[in-house]
């Protein structure tokens, strides 16, 4: 580092980013860990008796009154331009909802599905708000996603299940890998679970001892495994987005390639003849309905894109996704697309609202790692591995989007308030630490970032 005037990462060193004046309470953040359990591991289906009490409901009540009584500490984070997106996407969701097409869908049977989805961003940026809490956080969540892979993977190598099947033609089907009897997750949504999984484990624990290396190889393979078992073509496509980032930051890339053509080998020849023929009708190769299964999917992209602009400027209604395609296509069934949903469901303007949102959650992880680059020290390694596997997850759900739904979907929302919280915290222990962004010339940004300080809440 250079000699300088101290000047933390927000401009003046001591200064704290607004919304970071208090703690939440500890009770209320192991409430909303104790949330994070029942909701991903379904614990209403496990335990009998247990869902009569509406514990999702029961515990986002519970978490938002704690909340709303120790709002004094958390004043001022709506001010931050990605919170404040969320804010106008709700708004705008309420407003609209008289010049839909359906509001009484959306009120009885759809705003219940936004709003379980939507409190993952609240949650999670206003109560992970120090990197303790930021780990803590990361076990829980990525632990129940593990549980939730090896569960109905355990189940079918002992006891044979599967959970779900595709037809193939002929009057045959085959046998897919879906989520755990006590899960909700068909064979694509596991598929999202386990590619969602995979760039934390690989960057959190691939780059540091040999113990967590171990770790990180004991969980890919059956993870691996279990995502040729699902048959998901979307999930396989996504993990090539997250191949592609890690060869990318790789640093011994003909090494990867080689490790890289193993997998691929030893995965192909575990595969039974119908795995090998759904993942083969990615390219066209396909010799049974999977092909027109990939067409069709396709073709049902575009009519959904064409469904939305049947009611252009404020859509249809939040969710009413099944209902405008049984009325207008006779057929009812959910998006395949997120960016067509958001289309038939909220129109032009509520997608553009939605995308500012999603560009906004990248352009914090982007000044996340150009914060880093100019930050020297071992300290910062845990964010710099976090900040590499969030931005590869980013895409990742981009592209998955395009075969996914997600507007009344967890994982956008929660991946949104993760990001809220790594920046905010990132601040705060570059401002505890007194640390100096390096100016040298090894970071030619470092410079521009500087004059902007003080305006990171963006």
């Amino acid at each position: 580092m250079i000699s300088r005037p101290k000047v933390s990462v927000i401009g003046v060193s001591g200064q704290k980013e607004a919304g970071n004046s208090g703690s939440i309470n500890s009770v209320t953040f192991v409430i909303f860990l104790y949330f994070l359990i029942d909701f991903f591991l379904h614990l209403s289906a496990r335990i009998p008796g247990y869902g009569v009490i509406r514990p999702t409901l029961l515990l986002v009540i519970i978490i938002s009154i704690s909340l709303f009584f120790q709002r004094d500490k958390v004043s001022g984070w709506s001010k931050d331009r990605l919170a404040s997106v969320v804010l106008v996407l709700i708004g705008y969701i309420f407003v609209s909802l008289p010049l839909v097409e359906w509001p009484g869908s959306v009120l009885r049977n759809n705003l219940s599905d936004f709003v379980k989805a939507v409190v993952f961003f609240f949650f999670t940026a206003l109560l992970v708000d120090d990197e303790r809490r930021l780990k803590i956080f990361l076990f829980i969540f990525l632990g129940c996603q593990v549980v939730r892979i090896f569960e109905p993977l355990f189940l079918n190598l002992t006891e044979g299940y599967w959970g779900s099947k595709t037809y193939i033609g002929h009057g045959e089907f085959s046998q897919r890998l879906a989520g755990a009897p006590s899960d909700v997750i068909n064979p694509n949504e596991l598929g999202f679970v386990i590619v969602t999984l995979m760039p934390f484990i690989h960057y959190l624990l691939w780059s540091k001892g040999l113990k967590y290396k171990v770790i990180y190889l004991f969980l890919l393979f059956p993870i691996l495994y279990a995502l040729i078992l699902t048959q998901s073509r979307g999930a396989f496509v996504a993990l090539l987005v997250i191949a592609f980032f890690i060869f990318k930051e790789s640093k011994q890339k003909f090494r990867l390639v080689l490790v890289s053509i193993a997998i691929a080998i030893l995965g192909w020849s575990s595969m039974s003849g119908d795995q090998k023929d759904r993942y083969l009708s990615l390219i066209g190769k396909s010799e049974t309905s999977n092909a027109a299964t990939a067409d069709g999917r396709l073709d049902g992209i575009i009519r959904e894109f064409s469904l939305g602009l049947e009611r252009p400027i404020v859509g249809h209604g939040l969710g009413t996704t099944p209902e405008a395609k049984t009325h207008i296509l006779g057929r009812r069934q959910a998006s395949h697309n997120l960016y067509a949903e958001l289309l038939i469901e909220l129109g032009i303007i509520g997608t553009i609202i939605f995308l500012v949102f999603l560009f906004r959650v990248y352009k914090k992880l982007s000044l996340i790692k150009l914060n880093i680059e100019g930050l020297d020290g071992d300290g910062f390694q845990f964010y710099r591995m976090l900040n590499k596997s969030m931005i590869a997850v980013f895409w990742m759900y981009a592209v998955y989007s395009l075969n996914y739904w997600g507007l009344s979907q967890y994982y956008w929302y929660l991946f949104g308030g993760l990001t809220f919280a790594f920046h905010n915290i990132l601040i705060n222990k570059t401002v505890a630490d007194e640390v100096v962004v390096s100016t040298e010339l090894k970071f030619p940004l470092a410079k521009r970032f500087i004059r902007r300080a003080g305006k990171l809440n963006g």
